[in-house]
């Protein structure tokens, strides 16, 4: 929960930081070419981070399944701590970038290795990955609060530099932990280990993991010769739809009425600001965008509670299928009710966040049920992979659609992700349902 949390919280707070990056900088200068600085351009940049953040996953499960979670939970807070301390010092986009690559490879080895390590350690797995989800949805929005509570007061590359010190404290602690990696994975006949249906494992690795490139791809061909390919589509669709929605949502919200940016001097009594030396128009001002994006995400909280309860006690692909369908519907909203003004935002952007996040405790259970205990962390490489890896071009699709189209076009290509999660959640569950042995 702890490095779960952290991993978002420095994934989130990146959106928080393209808003300066586009005001502060002009040009990225390549030395034989230079490139402005726009939400295409920026998208692109990000999206290169939030890929590798996706990429890396699949070296990190089979790293998982060989050297256990601990370890690699250990190098991936490590790792993000001092990418962020490297962007707290960037002079230019150039370094910007590199930070955001360096992050990008640390933060990949999380999700196998937390995953991995929920689904073969606790029991009530469904209830444990909701607790996750919640903590990492806290990250999710506390992580762009404090970001850009801090920017009231000091610039966005002290803001970097103070929240990368937390993730090197916490790597001391995740490399002194010590606990039961497979707690909650039972012995089979043959000696082996085994949580996943048995359906889904037979004849695969049950305990061992890969130890070869020949293995690594025989597990993978076993993995998406059956209905696992369908998962991924399903991860796929997750990974397009969040990243397109919230990389430049900070950026859309500035321009809508309601959320011009406030001058801090403005909300201070008179004398107040004669005893503090700031005007009225002072230089410092707040986004509300920025605190409705940081609640938004907060709401996700509910989300992912409801989808880890929700996946112990209703079938997960129906559970994926429906919650699809609202995503849908709200891509298609979003752009009527913003016209609206901001009463009806406010109350438009809680459901967004929950149903935005009620979806992830449910693939994450999903993956559980269609694959064997011995290569979970594979499995969660490629989840991740589709969620992350995949998922970042929705970023690059949001800048590109932003700076040639307008965000209706945005939203209806989101709405287009969603209802293929929703269909592929259908095609799911009358797939298991087909298999299913009858009384």
């Amino acid at each position: 929960m702890l490095a779960h949390g952290a991993v978002h919280t420095y994934e989130l707070a990146i959106p928080i930081f393209v808003v300066a990056w586009i005001d502060q900088f002009e040009v990225i200068s390549l030395g034989v070419a230079q490139l402005p600085v726009n939400t295409a351009t920026v998208g692109a940049m990000v999206t290169v981070s939030y890929g590798l953040f996706g990429v890396g996953a699949l070296p990190g499960g089979v790293l998982v399944d060989r050297l256990g979670s601990r370890r690699l939970i250990s190098a991936c807070l490590a790792g993000m701590g001092l990418s962020y301390l490297l962007l707290g010092l960037a002079p230019n986009m150039l370094v910007i970038g590199l930070a955001l690559v360096v992050w990008g490879v640390a933060a990949s080895v999380y999700h196998p290795a937390g995953l991995s390590l929920i689904s073969k350690g606790v029991r009530e797995r469904g209830t444990g990955l909701a607790y996750h989800g919640i903590a990492g949805n806290l990250g999710i929005g506390l992580g762009p609060l404090v970001a850009a509570l801090m920017l009231v007061v000091v610039d966005w590359r002290t803001v970097a530099l103070v929240l990368g010190a937390p993730a090197l404290l916490a790597a001391l602690y995740a490399a002194r932990a010590d606990f039961d990696e497979t707690a909650a994975v039972e012995p089979v006949a043959d000696g082996g280990q085994e949580t996943g249906d048995a359906d889904d494992a037979g004849g695969s690795k049950a305990d061992a993991g890969v130890d070869s490139l020949g293995e690594f791809l025989a597990e993978s061909k076993r993995l998406f010769a059956g209905v696992f390919v369908l998962v991924f589509v399903v991860v796929m669709c997750s990974g397009l739809y969040y990243r397109g929605v919230l990389t430049f949502l900070p950026e859309l919200l500035r321009g809508l009425p309601g959320f011009e940016p406030v001058p801090v001097g403005s909300l201070l009594p008179g004398p107040v600001r004669e005893l503090l030396g700031v005007s009225a128009e002072g230089s410092r001002t707040l986004s509300p965008g920025d605190y409705f994006y940081s609640g938004l995400l907060l709401m996700g909280v509910v989300g992912q509670y409801a989808g880890g309860k929700l996946s112990d006690r209703i079938p997960v692909e129906y559970g994926l299928s429906g919650a699809f369908a609202v995503l849908a519907v709200l891509a298609v909203l979003f752009v009527p009710v913003s016209s609206m003004g901001l009463g009806p935002l406010l109350l438009f952007g809680p459901v967004l966040g929950i149903f935005l996040f009620v979806v992830q405790p449910m693939y994450q259970a999903t993956v559980a049920e269609y694959t064997p205990a011995g290569t979970r962390g594979l499995s969660y490489g490629f989840t991740y992979l589709g969620v992350f890896g995949v998922g970042a071009l929705g970023g690059g699709i949001a800048g590109a659609l932003l700076a040639f189209a307008d965000p209706t076009a945005l939203f209806l290509t989101l709405a287009g992700f969603a209802t293929v999660g929703s269909l592929v959640g259908l095609t799911l569950a009358r797939l298991r349902r087909r298999t299913r042995p009858t009384a």
